[in-house]
């Protein structure tokens, strides 16, 4: 599951394990992926009923207050059917992106999958008078879905589309875009896997000079 605190960036991402992380994935389409996905993927599975999805999009990059609202026809209306379409465009992302990484072609159901999704109405965002965003009353699950794929073709068309990356931890899966002027973020999460291999690597190092080192002749 995640969530989001408020001004500082990514998502807080809590494992089954108990242990928690933040993660910025760089793109709203991206923030989708760690609420499951296909194969083993589905042991994170968070996506059950229609207030999951509302929760995710409250906890995502897109403004505040999409999921709350407080009149007659306002807030985000998901169904049980959207759910369902919510997890199969997650699938979809999770193998196209990683297509992307390994510089193959996308699956053409997956493709179909993305496409079909930002051929609906996008949710329908507003300018307040404070000069904040708001969304127009009415939004869909199926609004908040094309909104996603909308925004993974942006980022599969755009300038940081040959900049996206999985986790270099061996056991980590996670995808991210890296926006950072260099291009050498390596880790999900400095956090959790960044902090690991710096661990793995100090060990090793200590492992390496205890083995270098010379032993007494005990005779």
């Amino acid at each position: 599951m995640s969530g989001r605190a408020t001004n500082t960036p990514g998502l807080l991402l809590r494992h089954p394990d108990g242990s928690s992380f933040r993660f910025d994935p760089g793109a709203l389409c991206l923030e989708l992926l760690p609420t499951g996905g296909p194969g083993p993927l589905s042991y994170f599975e968070v996506l059950h009923e229609p207030a999951d999805l509302v929760r995710w999009a409250e906890e995502s990059r897109l403004p505040g207050g999409l999921g709350v609202g407080s009149g007659e026809g306002e807030g985000l209306v998901v169904s049980a059917a959207e759910v369902a379409d919510a997890r199969a465009l997650r699938d979809a992302l999770w193998r196209i992106a990683e297509s992307r990484v390994r510089e193959e072609p996308s699956a053409p159901d997956d493709l179909a999958t993305l496409n079909d999704a930002a051929a609906r109405p996008s949710l329908t965002s507003r300018l307040t008078a404070g000069g904040e965003r708001s969304w127009a009353p009415g939004g869909t699950g199926a609004g908040l879905l094309s909104t996603v794929a909308r925004d993974a073709i942006d980022l599969f068309t755009g300038a940081y589309a040959h900049r996206i990356r999985t986790c270099g931890a061996h056991d980590c899966r996670l995808l991210f875009v890296d926006t950072s002027r260099p291009g050498k973020r390596r880790w999900c999460s400095m956090e959790r896997c960044g902090n690991r291999h710096k661990v793995r690597a100090h060990r090793a190092r200590l492992t390496s000079s205890d083995a270098e080192a010379p032993t007494t002749d005990q005779r």
